[in-house]
């Protein structure tokens, strides 16, 4: 970047323990007259999320994702105008490889945030009712409010569907089979003692490696592949999961999510939460009233329920976490830094 951009203001939550960063000014124009139609211009020709469209929009992704400013970890959205009158706004998902059509912990911090800074009215006690429309649709998010404090927010999915089950994937530490499922976005999900593994801080490297490796060779898979088109295909995330004792209300498992090339997702992850709900379903593990208890790998939780009455191949699914907010900055750049938008390492 040759000049500095306009300072850009943001507003920083965590997800159980997941970063999101919310920006709504600083933007330049985004054309598209859609959510859908506005995150294919940011990504550009090819529709892949992580080769995004290099250009002034995508200059305050990188100031914004990269050290000094940020961190190879790093989440947010640009809050966008919504597709019509029935959504409060909409948003476009980064990370630090490009942009993302769905984010289950983006929208529960949004949630927050549109609660927090009044752009959604909220009683004292009570639930407040927010819509977002993102690349992948509409979502709905709830607001859960005590004594004037906001005590856990529910994420209502788009529908997800199955792409395939039992694909045979060879990696370096031996063949697993692997489930496709899309929740907004495509997550392929694996038993994580298949590839001789346990989802532990400690097994980080091998987990990323694998999620990796995995994410690659399904490149082009006929399961990946959504019929809305090239936006929502290709595998996003890579879902390791391991089952734990289940509770009275149903299955517990703990996941990594490892999605981009190589980023971890320090919550359950939202949206793969979804996913790994309605694999459950297919599989006859999660019932009508029960609950899954969802873990990340830093020990933090979502609950995820099928919506009574969705259909089969087809479920509607709600995930609750809590939200908190971070800070809020105002970001600059010096024309005269020799770092300009940062880097990653």
């Amino acid at each position: 970047m040759t000049t500095a951009p306009r300072p850009v203001h943001a507003v920083d939550y965590h997800t159980a323990g997941e970063p999101f960063r919310v920006v709504c000014d600083g933007l330049p124009p985004i054309p598209g007259d859609t959510v859908a139609e506005r995150c294919a211009t940011a990504i550009g020709p090819g529709g892949s999320g992580t080769a995004p469209r290099r250009g002034p929009l995508d200059e305050v992704r990188r100031l914004l994702v990269r050290e000094p400013r940020g961190h190879a970890g790093m989440y947010g959205g640009f809050v966008v105008p919504p597709d019509d009158d029935g959504a409060h706004f909409g948003v476009l998902f980064w990370h630090k490889d490009g942009y993302s059509t769905a984010c289950g912990h983006g929208a529960m911090a949004l949630g927050a945030w549109a609660v927090d800074s009044g752009r959604v009215p909220a009683p004292d006690t009570g639930d407040a009712h927010v819509r977002i429309d993102v690349p992948s649709g509409r979502v709905a998010v709830t607001v859960h409010r005590e004594a004037a404090r906001t005590t856990g927010i529910t994420f209502r999915n788009v529908p997800a569907r199955i792409g395939a089950r039992k694909v045979p994937v060879a990696t370096t530490l031996g063949p697993v089979e692997v489930d496709l499922a899309h929740a907004g976005a495509c997550y392929a999900t694996v038993r994580a003692r298949d590839l001789g593994l346990d989802v532990s801080r400690a097994a980080l490297p091998e987990l990323v490696r694998a999620g990796r490796e995995i994410r690659a060779a399904l490149a082009g898979h006929p399961g990946t592949w959504h019929p809305d088109g090239p936006l929502l295909s290709g595998v996003y995330g890579v879902i390791l999961h391991e089952e734990l004792p289940d509770t009275p209300r149903g299955p517990h498992q703990r996941n990594v999510t490892v999605f981009a090339d190589g980023q971890v997702d320090r919550s359950p992850c939202g949206s793969g939460t979804s996913a790994r709900l309605a694999l459950l379903a297919e599989d006859g593990r999660l019932r009508p009233g029960e609950e899954l208890l969802h873990e990340s790998v830093l020990g933090t939780r979502f609950t995820g329920r099928l919506l009574p009455g969705t259909a089969p191949d087809a479920p509607v699914t709600e995930v609750t976490g809590t939200a908190h907010r971070t800070g809020e900055h105002t970001f600059t750049l010096d024309p005269h830094d020799d770092l300009g938008t940062g880097f990653l390492l």
